[in-house]
């Protein structure tokens, strides 16, 4: 290991990459996850070439290897698609990022096995139950704050925790987040055979949003493993801890960003799972048939109430001893699935900012400066172009979110 220690606050996907980076470039780290464990939040994620090729940068051979066969078998069409209830298409447009057409392009992955993946091998250096409540620099490092009163002493913080980052929070704490208005739910459906055959194929596709029509949207996106999990992780990481995943439909609900919920369309933050499976039964009424099979077929243990905030794009800062990546810096709705791709982008720049620090001698505060700018100018118009109400609606992506 070299002589630099890097402590990162946040377990999730980004702080979990940026660690494995800097393990395979020799650089000391240790991760402080606030929650017990590996816990489920959300369930489907698109992946693109920023994120995949992070994931390639950051990942060892095999745990990359993994992360592509357990991907989302490759789609006819790898596109974001808005249809109507009777799945009839509007629009297709292009998902974010560089051209996407390698033999094995970067399609779709299970939220949680992802980050099993991503913790394979930082055992020793991972730390659950242990959240970061803020920091202390001086001229020769940096003190991580620890909420059971401990202090962790590191050369470089990194907060990787999630849009109400503590450590954001201490650096720059003029950066509100904001409320999108958008209420809904996220879910699952098993892709059982029956209800496969029941599918229009436009639902096969990259990404679908079904317009209701009424200022509410359905989201789905099909999960169906390259190759069965369990196989693939008994040949690349036998004796990692990675769940098995059946092949499942995500089906996410809510009304349109900018507009606050009304009667029509309650919070959903109280109701029961039955509740909430009742509404989506009602959104999906008089829909295409294989649509309301779908949704008829939820797994109602999987349902979760969901409310969308972003965060403000954050004025330049002076670069320091503490930075920050994903969530925790530039938050944004699900308009383009380009969070985690750009929480993952964040990770890979930042691991090879700080190895050109460790290992051809680049200052400390140079580097990450520079990581940080350029996080900026890449990320942040996409941030600001999955802020406006009307995106989600467009057929053609905004300039700014073009790359």
């Amino acid at each position: 290991m070299s002589s630099m220690r890097v402590l990162v606050a946040g377990g999730g996907i980004g702080g979990l990459c940026v660690a494995q980076g800097l393990k395979k470039a020799g650089i000391d780290c240790e991760v402080y996850e606030a929650a017990p464990g590996l816990v489920q939040g959300g369930y489907r994620l698109h992946m693109n070439v920023l994120g995949g090729d992070a994931l390639r940068d950051c990942l060892p051979d095999g745990l990359y290897e993994l992360y592509l066969q357990t991907s989302r078998r490759t789609p006819r069409r790898e596109v974001s698609v808005m249809v109507d209830a009777q799945a009839n298409e509007i629009w297709a447009r292009p998902h974010v990022g560089p051209p996407n057409d390698s033999p094995r392009p970067h399609t779709a992955v299970n939220r949680r096995t992802l980050r099993q993946i991503l913790a394979t091998g930082l055992d020793d250096q991972l730390h659950f139950g242990r959240s970061a409540v803020g920091f202390e620099t001086d001229d020769d490092g940096v003190t991580l704050l620890l909420d059971d009163g401990s202090r962790v002493r590191g050369d470089v913080v990194i907060g990787a925790d999630g849009i109400h980052s503590r450590i954001r929070r201490q650096l720059l704490p003029d950066v509100r987040e904001v409320d999108t208005g958008m209420r809904g739910m996220w879910s699952i459906a098993p892709l059982t055979d029956e209800l496969a055959a029941q599918l229009p194929d436009v639902f096969y596709d990259g990404f679908v949003i079904v317009n209701l029509g009424d200022g509410t949207i359905l989201a789905l996106g099909v999960y169906d493993p390259r190759r069965p999990v369990a196989e693939a992780v008994a040949e690349l990481a036998p004796g990692a801890h990675i769940d098995d995943v059946a092949p499942y439909v995500m089906v996410t609900y809510g009304n349109d960003m900018g507009a606050a919920p009304g009667d029509d369309l309650p919070d959903f933050a109280h109701d029961s799972p039955a509740v909430l499976h009742d509404a989506l039964r009602r959104a999906a009424r008089g829909g295409h048939p294989g649509l309301v099979a779908l949704v008829d077929g939820v797994d109602e243990s999987t349902i979760a109430p969901s409310a969308v905030r972003h965060l403000e794009v954050a004025d330049p800062w002076a670069p320091s001893r503490v930075t920050l990546l994903g969530d925790a810096i530039h938050a944004m709705p699900p308009t383009f699935g380009a969070g985690a791709n750009s929480a993952l982008r964040d990770a890979a720049a930042l691991t090879k900012a700080l190895q050109d620090v460790v290992s051809d001698g680049r200052d400390l505060l140079e580097a990450i400066g520079d990581y940080e700018r350029q996080m900026r100018e890449e990320v942040f118009p996409i941030m600001r172009a999955s802020a406006d109400p009307d995106a989600v609606h467009a057929d053609t992506l905004p300039e700014e979110a073009r790359r």
